[in-house]
């Protein structure tokens, strides 16, 4: 599975991007190297912090199961 990330030109330069299928991935950078860096580290922050809530709110009952999204 591959995902969309979006470089938009910033108004005071730069760049400002996000993954579209992750609405809450979006950073900055001055180049579009520099964004992209910074949106990949995004996107570990925001599936860590998922990890962490769904731990919060998961019953001790409940199956945990680890999984890789291949390309079909």
């Amino acid at each position: 599975m591959k995902l969309t990330a979006v470089f938009e030109p910033a108004p005071e330069g730069g760049y400002t991007c996000w993954v579209e299928e992750i609405p809450a991935a979006i950073s900055e950078g001055e180049t579009l190297e520099e964004a992209q860096a910074n949106l990949m580290e995004a996107v570990q922050l925001v599936l860590e912090c998922q990890r962490e809530l769904s731990e919060e709110s998961r019953s001790p009952r409940s199956v945990k199961r680890f999984f890789e999204l291949a390309a079909a």
